[in-house]
């Protein structure tokens, strides 16, 4: 290789790192005004580095089969920018893309009036309100969702974190700064992105300018939101405590409270809500909905595009789960069956309603699917490993083709990803915003019988799952384009 071709190697990597510079004011300007969301190929971008930024980028060769032109998006963004949108997402490589490829000369400027013409206007009410939103339990979960409502904040609030109700232990102000220093200091996530400081006189933690109050409680029947400026809050347990109607209306039978959410399967006919797949049925009347499991919400969507194209005659789940909180870390006594035994030191066969609660989301597979679990020494990133016979035969080629198709081109792109790559393992999930990944290097097909294996975060995708609930359950759906 020639001094010249290596200096202009160097100098396209420069440029493209100048225009990734260039976008952040701007992704930063649109995401904190009028709440416009933006991606590139499905990639996240928003409170990005350059170098992700030009990953994204380059991510459109697996989508479109060439990376995209970083001058062209610059340049479409500064357009999108200047226009005065309704809190939306877009997908900024999909739209690009679809410019570039246009056969006549119609000008950037044109093309984004015709297809963004629909977001051009006043926000609704529902879009321009504030809702409070209070976190019953500060675990794994808990404090993840923390993170994330913190984060969006940013997009004019729509969602505020306003309290977090934990249970009385010794020292308040001795355990507001242990608290803090969770959300500040993650194992497995990292630390914080932002600012963490305590106010012990107000019992208080803010981050990143959110004045999030910590009430100390050891039953809901105990709290007067309004006591503490909550107004018709959407309380979220994630606990695990109450998984019933009786249970859960403790929290709407509290002053400021107006709907509850559990983060756990439900029992009884609460709805058990997967986004993406049947939120559809929540209602403005509903005061007390489910965001299923990690698991649910992981196994359901690939289960129902593969129903839908090729038909489930039976099969059988296996989810390889990483351990939690509720197991041990040396033997010791444990009320379930296995569970006393080490976590870190043992695979552990448990048992999982995940098979069953599909029912729930997807009735049409009611008695069709088994399913079991076991529990791994890892702390974070699970696996559902589908063991399927379909009513047609399909080969691992068109199983993917499928699968990648639906996680860069459809309404389900949240939900469902996917990667050829042979060399990914659990790690390489972590903080992964899907609620499940397909792990298209690994997929089998023999005939009618299929064997696919799918990735989740536990933690990250499933509690990205739940903010999408939340949303919905406040009536804030934004409108997606790009898809």
């Amino acid at each position: 290789m020639t001094r010249e071709v290596s200096q202009q190697y160097l100098v396209n990597w420069n440029e493209r790192q100048a225009l990734a510079e260039k976008m952040i004011p701007l992704l930063g300007s649109l995401y904190r005004g009028p709440s416009v969301v933006v991606r590139v190929f499905g990639q996240k971008i928003m409170n990005s580095s350059t170098i992700s930024i030009i990953k994204a980028h380059l991510h459109g060769r697996l989508i479109v089969g060439k990376a995209l032109d970083m001058q062209k998006s610059y340049e479409m963004l500064q357009l999108i920018e200047k226009m005065e949108l309704r809190p939306c997402r877009l997908d900024l490589g999909k739209l690009c893309h679809e410019y570039l490829s246009q056969n006549d000369d119609q000008s950037m400027q044109d093309f984004l009036n015709r297809r963004l013409g629909q977001l051009l206007g006043d926000m609704t009410p529902a879009e321009r309100e504030s809702h409070d939103v209070v976190l019953y339990g500060f675990g794994r979960i808990g404090r993840l969702l923390a993170r994330l409502l913190i984060d969006r904040t940013g997009t004019g609030a729509k969602l505020r974190l306003r309290g977090v109700v934990v249970r009385a232990k010794g020292d308040v102000a001795q355990d507001l700064e242990k608290r803090a220093e969770l959300l500040r200091r993650d194992s497995v996530h990292g630390e914080f992105d932002g600012s963490i400081k305590v106010d012990r006189e107000a019992r208080a933690i803010i981050a990143n300018g959110n004045f999030i109050q910590f009430i100390y409680a050891n039953s809901p029947s105990e709290i007067d939101y309004t006591e503490y400026g909550i107004q018709d809050a959407l309380v979220v347990d994630n606990t695990g405590i109450w998984k019933d109607e009786a249970g859960l209306g403790q929290h709407t039978s509290c002053p400021g409270v107006s709907k509850a959410l559990l983060t756990a399967p439900a029992k009884g006919d609460i709805k058990n809500i997967v986004y993406g797949i049947n939120d559809d049925l929540i209602e403005a009347t509903d005061t007390i909905l489910c965001a299923a499991s990690c698991t649910t919400n992981a196994i359901v969507p690939p289960l129902k595009v593969i129903n839908d194209k090729y038909g489930i005659v039976s099969g059988h789940v296996e989810t390889i789960h990483s351990y939690t909180n509720d197991q041990n870390l040396i033997d010791n006594y444990h009320s379930a069956e296995r569970r006393g035994r080490s976590a870190p030191l043992n695979m552990v066969i448990t048992s999982t309603g995940a098979a069953k609660a599909v029912s729930k989301v997807l009735p049409e597979l009611s008695g069709v699917l088994t399913g079991n679990a076991i529990r791994v020494p890892t702390p974070n990133v699970s696996m559902a490993v589908m063991n399927l016979n379909l009513s047609q035969a399909v080969t691992a080629e068109e199983l993917n083709e499928t699968f990648q198709q639906i996680s860069y081109h459809s309404p389900l792109q949240e939900q469902i990803g996917f990667t050829y790559s042979t060399e990914v393992v659990s790690s390489d999930l972590v903080g992964s915003t899907h609620a499940g990944v397909v792990d298209g290097g690994a997929t089998i097909a023999d005939g009618t019988r299929v064997v696919l294996y799918v990735w989740y975060d536990n933690e990250a995708g499933y509690s990205n799952q739940v903010v999408r609930v939340m949303q919905k359950v406040v009536g804030l759906s934004l409108d997606c384009l790009g898809n």
